[in-house]
């Protein structure tokens, strides 16, 4: 088969393998680099100083990627760099999403405390790959920068509004706790509430006064008593004075008397005749006692937002740190064009024998006795080889053939005249 159809075959085997120089030669190289970077836990632990950063470094480190594979971002470093600058023909969209497929951000999650998966990352690595080995390097690298730049400003954006919003917070209850104080002496004002307390302290005053009361009026019993026990047959002198003495007694505890019966009566009216002002007062006080309660709440998580701010600040918390800086690659990843080359001649000679294959294939002829016996089962009892002139052509044959003829024909004549 090979012989009968070596034309093709090295036809095919020819072209086969300049293109494959030509595929060789045109095929660029790509050189990768990568840059290491580690995440570093909290110098301080979060039980001794909590940290106001919420959710897990790796959702934390997918939307700094979203951020970095950003369009605007990409065609930045496109335009820094001057990528793709030699295929014109591609428009910025393109290029963008070449550029975005060169690019490879991974990250490696932390050992497990126990079972439970707090989805910490400890390693992250970026990954380049470029034509031009200096320019991997150099992406990589400012790559790696963005990424530590865009953790920082998170980590402190996030503590800033923290802090910011409890704040706010911490303002608006205590403008709130003014204005319900300043409420609260309007309603006493408008009402003329001047007994501080409420509805039990006010009953509780009104028993110790009527307590009070009676003790004047056992007084004044018992002063009344004594004006009457004074002795009569005493100088007119001892007597005046004595009554005097006692009418001083008894006015005063009489003016006591009046003094906390009014207080008495205040109090009762003020208890008998304000249920709805008492029922406002205590809807007061509730709102009172719940903002304070809110207010002690705030303030403490004021405090820890204002320590997560400073340990931010200070570079204390959580950061990204070079583990393995991006270097030039001394090879390239791709596979070589030697290799290329032969890889190309090799199928070039597989698809010319294929093809040879499928056209001998299209004509399928019995050309040898064991052919004939494999193909129909019957065995051949003689077996005639197809006998061709040395030289192939059959002009060339028919005048050999006359050349015979006739000199047979002169041999014949020479030897009748020879016998005659």
């Amino acid at each position: 088969m090979i012989r009968r159809r070596l034309g093709l075959i090295a036809f095919v085997v020819i072209a086969g393998c300049i293109a494959s120089l030509y595929w060789a030669s045109s095929y660029v190289h790509v050189y990768r680099s990568s840059e290491v970077i580690q995440v570093e836990q909290p110098k301080i632990d979060d039980e001794l100083a909590p940290s106001t950063v919420g959710a897990s470094s790796a959702r934390r480190l997918q939307l700094i990627e979203q951020k970095l594979m950003a369009r605007a971002n990409l065609q930045n470093m496109i335009d820094k760099y001057g990528l793709f600058s030699n295929l014109e023909a591609l428009r910025p969209s393109e290029k963008v999403n070449l550029l975005r497929q060169s690019v490879s951000i991974t990250g490696v999650a932390a050992a497990r405390e126990g079972f439970a998966d707090d989805g910490t990352i400890s390693v992250l690595t970026i990954t380049v790959d470029l034509e031009d080995p200096v320019i991997a390097r150099d992406v990589a690298h400012d790559f790696a920068e963005r990424t530590r730049a865009l953790m920082r400003e998170q980590r402190q954006e996030q503590t800033a509004a923290t802090l910011a919003f409890f704040e706010r917070q911490e303002e608006q209850i205590l403008t709130a706790l003014a204005a319900l104080e300043n409420e609260i002496e309007t309603f006493r004002k408008d009402n003329d509430i001047t007994v501080e307390g409420g509805l039990q302290f006010r009953l509780t005053e009104i028993g110790q006064l009527n307590e009070s009361i009676l003790e004047l009026d056992r007084g004044i019993i018992a002063a009344q008593l004594a004006r009457t026990q004074i002795d009569r047959s005493a100088r007119q002198s001892t007597i005046e004075r004595a009554e005097r003495d006692i009418d001083t007694q008894l006015a005063t505890l009489t003016e006591q008397r009046s003094l906390l019966t009014e207080r008495r009566d205040a109090l009762r009216a003020s208890v008998q005749s304000s249920p709805e002002t008492q029922r406002q007062l205590d809807a007061f006080e509730r709102r009172r006692e719940q903002l304070q309660a809110q207010l002690e709440t705030i303030s403490a998580r004021r405090s820890d937002a204002e320590v997560g701010a400073t340990l931010e600040a200070a570079s204390q918390g959580e950061r990204l740190t070079t583990l393995e800086e991006a270097q030039v690659p001394d090879y390239p990843i791709t596979m070589s064009r030697k290799k290329r080359a032969i890889l190309g001649g090799g199928a070039s000679v597989a698809l010319a024998i294929m093809l040879a294959w499928l056209l001998e294939l299209r004509r399928p002829v019995i050309r040898s006795a064991r052919q004939m016996e494999r193909e129909t089962g019957v065995t051949p009892v003689v077996s005639i080889p197809e006998l061709e002139a040395k030289f192939g052509s059959s002009k060339w044959r028919q005048r050999r053939e006359k050349r015979r003829a006739a000199g047979k024909a002169g041999r014949a004549a020479r030897i009748a005249r020879q016998t005659s």
